[in-house]
């Protein structure tokens, strides 16, 4: 694969160091670089390759000094067979919509952003999360990204209540789930899982080999639900390789959170 040689030279910068919002005890610093304007897709897609993730018009990956937990992660496509119980979560959720929208913000995805925040995040940094940044996470963006809206069934015929959401960036190898989040009460239905199954079935479609997850976190419980999602690849020195069973060590606890970080 011939690789894009930007015009300009990215400058990357890193971030003070800060609690670990996924281990206790643990500090994090990432390294990032601003996405240049009118080569943002192109940038975007070689340096998701190497293990960033991006946020509006930044990305960004780990740096941390003692840790080396956070691990880049993708599902080859065509090698993944849909397990009996993803069979499930997709059957349990078959009865929603799906629409393809531009990435535009709105006031009643905002609203069910912050209804799901509250209900899951209550704590989190995003919970403060207004209108204006809201829109920003959308829509400030030169890369090529769109939203993902899923809506319950209508008794009128008409568009039914939007009850979950993912802004998703088209690269040129698959599919990255940026954020992703849902009406608090389809908890049962595993919605973040479902989510992510659904990317993997658009990627199949369109023929994208990939979808990235973005971080799974060796013994946190809120990345506990990645590692259900194999095969999958991590992003080691050597370049991307099989994800082992022997690397997998789920921590005890909760369900996690629905949405790739």
């Amino acid at each position: 694969m011939t690789r894009f040689v930007p015009q300009r030279q990215l400058r990357f910068y890193m971030t003070s160091v800060a609690p670990c919002p996924y281990l206790p005890g643990q500090t994090e610093r990432k390294v990032f670089a601003n996405l240049p304007f009118s080569e943002g897709a192109h940038v975007n897609d070689e340096l998701t390759q190497a293990g960033f993730r991006r946020s509006q018009n930044i990305a960004y990956r780990p740096a941390c000094e003692t840790c080396d937990a956070c691990v880049s992660v993708r599902v080859p496509v065509a090698q993944f067979a849909f397990s009996r119980s993803q069979r499930r979560v997709l059957k349990r959720n078959e009865s929603l919509s799906r629409d393809l929208v531009e990435a535009e913000a709105t006031a009643e995805q905002f609203d069910l952003l912050r209804r799901y925040l509250a209900a899951r995040h209550s704590e989190g940094g995003m919970n403060g999360m207004g209108w204006a940044d809201y829109v920003a996470m959308v829509e400030d963006t030169a890369v090529r990204t769109h939203v993902i809206e899923y809506r319950a069934p209508s008794s009128d015929g008409g568009p039914g209540d939007l009850v979950g959401v993912c802004l998703t960036d088209l690269l040129s190898d698959g599919l990255s789930m940026v954020y992703s989040f849902f009406d608090p009460m389809l908890e049962d239905r595993s919605p973040g899982r479902f989510a992510i199954l659904d990317h993997i079935r658009q990627a199949a479609s369109v023929g994208l080999p990939y979808v990235y997850l973005g971080y799974w976190v060796r013994g946190s419980q809120k990345m506990d639900y990645k590692a259900g999602f194999r095969p999958m690849e991590q992003l080691t020195r050597l370049g991307w390789e099989r994800l082992t069973d022997e690397a997998v060590r789920p921590s005890e606890g909760g369900p996690g959170n629905d949405h790739p970080a």
